[in-house]
């Protein structure tokens, strides 16, 4: 079974300085049809203005997921976790007994554009831990890229959960395809692109929940990129 939410029945909240779309109930937009899937409890897709943020701010027993698109994000926690990230680089956060973070644009003249994505953990009250990496566009071409993992396979960083987060590159014509175990959910969003998922179109912002469903295949119509998580089932 696949259920299609268009990217325009997501919440959006638009403060000037921040663009933000939200995939799953989050901050002052709420619907309780649509509060996560499974251990994925957030996709934000924001957008902050020059030199714009959030100060410091705790999370607790949560896997905090960035993905910056475009521009430079400034970190810092009181992990010791501190460094600007650049396009395609990934920051991982085990929030676990408790952090404080800051998050901002580096820059001063240019939008920084970044997926923010939270995912229940499996263990509670874990030690907090911080981790960066960076993924080329010549990893996302022609196969799938792992980001996170629960086992950390093919150097993948490690998430308190048996949960993937995968990426992958597709120009027009190009097709790609993942198998889900038994009993697994698939989660697939476009980043940006148009592409077929299992037969059916899916653009821009555009998701698809998968249940019951033993192969994901999707064939791209323009160039594209695509985000699949691969989670336990309930």
């Amino acid at each position: 079974m696949m259920t299609i939410r268009r990217s325009s029945e997501r919440g959006h909240a638009n403060r000037g300085w921040l663009d933000a779309y939200h995939s799953f109930s989050f901050n002052t937009y709420y619907d309780p049809t649509n509060m996560g899937f499974g251990s994925l409890r957030v996709i934000n897709e924001d957008k902050f203005g020059p030199s714009r943020g959030f100060g410091m701010h705790p999370h607790e027993n949560m896997e905090i997921i960035t993905y910056v698109l475009s521009g430079s994000l400034a970190h810092e926690d009181n992990t010791g976790g501190k460094g600007v990230l650049k396009p395609g680089d990934i920051q991982r956060m085990s929030a676990g007994t408790g952090v404080f973070h800051s998050e901002a644009n580096a820059s001063d003249t240019e939008w920084l554009h970044l997926f923010q994505i939270w995912i229940e953990p499996n263990v509670l009250g874990a030690a907090p831990r911080y981790g960066e990496s960076h993924i080329p566009e010549s990893a996302k071409r022609g196969k799938w890229a792992v980001v996170v993992s629960g086992t950390g396979r093919e150097g993948a960083m490690e998430i308190y959960q048996d949960a993937e987060l995968l990426t992958t590159l597709l120009e027009p014509g190009e097709s790609r395809a993942h198998t889900l175990a038994a009993g697994r959910l698939g989660y697939v969003h476009i980043v940006v692109g148009e592409v077929t998922v299992n037969g059916q179109l899916l653009v821009t912002g555009d998701a698809a929940k998968l249940e019951q469903e033993t192969l994901v295949t999707l064939q791209a119509r323009a160039t594209s990129e695509v985000l699949l998580f691969d989670l336990p089932g309930d």
